[in-house]
């Protein structure tokens, strides 16, 4: 009998933990995307007709193409995202491993270990400009967009600056590969500077020569001058989800790390 009402207060015991710790969850996370119960919308706040989180999968694996904004149903769901802490939370896994890649090297003495980092979206972020936008609600506004970098008010993507610091700190060598065009050279580096990117091997912009082309023939051809004519080992690369996928980066030995940082409201043509 005592065993039978042991267990009977331990069962009641461990079913108050639970519930306490639920609701305790619920207070801290009212504001946040509950990471185990996922659900289409902003906060886990249902949506007709299209699931937001597979909508997000879709575009961060390229399953969806050709898209020029964000479905309305999921406008919310997106600003959420990028307001929220999730998206730094991302920003830290990838920067992250690849520190931890960059630290397992046997570098070179020869001051060619080469890091190449994108800059909308992962040196800088442009969060200020796409809440304006709606967070993609509108399409995608090129003439907007180039109005918004002359200004120079980027800020640095905190992560992405710690990872910057880091890899000058191994002796590893940075370049900036954007698809920012040439006129935009001095405010660029204006702005990389005032964000706390101090130094770097070169800032690559999209001349007129590559007018017309995808990102993707634009900066493999310039990786492979950094590397064939310059002699740069190119060891890592961040860049932005959804500018080149896994695996298309024919200038990197298999040992070299590709990181992709991830935002849902860039799209570059």
């Amino acid at each position: 009998m005592a065993t039978s009402t042991n267990q009977m207060w331990l069962s009641f015991f461990l079913a108050t933990i639970v519930a306490i710790a639920q609701a305790s969850n619920y207070n801290l996370i009212t504001d946040q995307i509950h990471l185990l119960r996922p659900q289409p919308g902003s906060g886990g706040a249902y949506v007709g007709g299209i699931s937001c989180l597979s909508w997000r999968l879709g575009i961060e694996t390229n399953n969806i193409i050709g898209w020029t904004k964000i479905p309305d149903e999921c406008t919310d769901y997106v600003g959420h995202y990028m307001i929220g802490s999730q998206y730094r939370l991302d920003s830290q896994v990838v920067t992250n491993e690849a520190l931890l890649f960059a630290k397992s090297l046997n570098l070179s003495s020869d001051g060619k270990d080469l890091w190449i980092f994108d800059i909308d979206e992962t040196a800088l972020s442009n969060l200020p400009f796409y809440a304006d936008e709606g967070f993609g609600k509108k399409p995608y506004n090129d003439t907007a967009f180039n109005e918004w970098v002359l200004k120079g008010e980027a800020p640095a993507l905190p992560e992405s600056l710690m990872l910057y610091q880091e890899l000058l700190s191994l002796g590893i060598r940075v370049v900036f590969l954007t698809g920012r065009h040439e006129y935009q050279r001095n405010v660029t580096a204006d702005n990389l500077k005032t964000a706390g990117f101090h130094t770097w091997e070169k800032l690559i912009l999209k001349g007129a020569e590559y007018s017309g082309k995808t990102a993707l023939v634009y900066k493999s051809a310039e990786r492979n001058k950094l590397e064939n004519i310059d002699g740069y080992i190119i060891i890592g690369i961040l860049e932005t989800s959804g500018v080149i996928s896994w695996g298309q980066i024919p200038a990197i030995e298999p040992s070299s790390c590709q990181t992709q940082c991830t935002t849902l409201v860039e799209r570059i043509s």
